[in-house]
């Protein structure tokens, strides 16, 4: 597994590692399906297997990722903690296909969590915001550079938007 040379905490994606960036061979690790990244094992900054990515959520208002889905703790899906971890909390590893959590892992043991019959409103301000303070990182909505994404997060659009 690769060892993390820095913790970019005000990034707004995930960063990449590995001898597989930029290697000019298929779509790369610049750009990837989503799907292709579920079931991606995850490990702590000190190198603990601490669960695996179960879902991909999309601020479909901004076209950025949200956040990373783990589970935790379980036994082939029963008792599973999940937790919302911000995108930019993790390193993809290309080398090793699987994902470095910026954190050690009894501070992800100390998280907050939910299971899957009672999500969070992940859209909620205060959730999130809590979300990302936890993990000590600049909220995606606010990481930005672009004005146009910069709107705010409970804004509805204009009754004249077609869909």
């Amino acid at each position: 597994m690769t060892t993390l040379d820095s913790d970019p905490t005000a990034m707004p994606g995930a960063n990449i590692v590995g001898t597989g960036v930029g290697s000019g061979a298929g779509p790369g690790a610049d750009v990837m399906a989503a799907s292709s990244l579920d079931g991606n094992k995850v490990f702590s900054a000190d190198g603990e297997p601490i669960g695996k990515i179960v879902d991909i959520m999309l601020d479909v208002r901004s076209g950025q990722v949200a956040y990373a889905v783990l589970s935790n703790g379980g036994v082939f899906g029963i008792g599973d903690t999940l937790h919302a971890l911000p995108w930019s909390v993790l390193t993809l590893d290309t080398d090793d296909k699987c994902f470095i959590l910026h954190v050690p892992a009894e501070r992800l043991r100390s998280a907050p969590g939910f299971d899957k019959d009672h999500w969070p409103s992940m859209a909620d301000l205060q959730w999130s915001t809590a979300v990302h303070a936890y993990y000590d990182r600049t909220p995606y909505w606010n990481a930005t550079q672009d004005p146009a994404q910069t709107q705010t997060r409970t804004q509805k659009p204009a009754p004249d938007s077609a869909f």
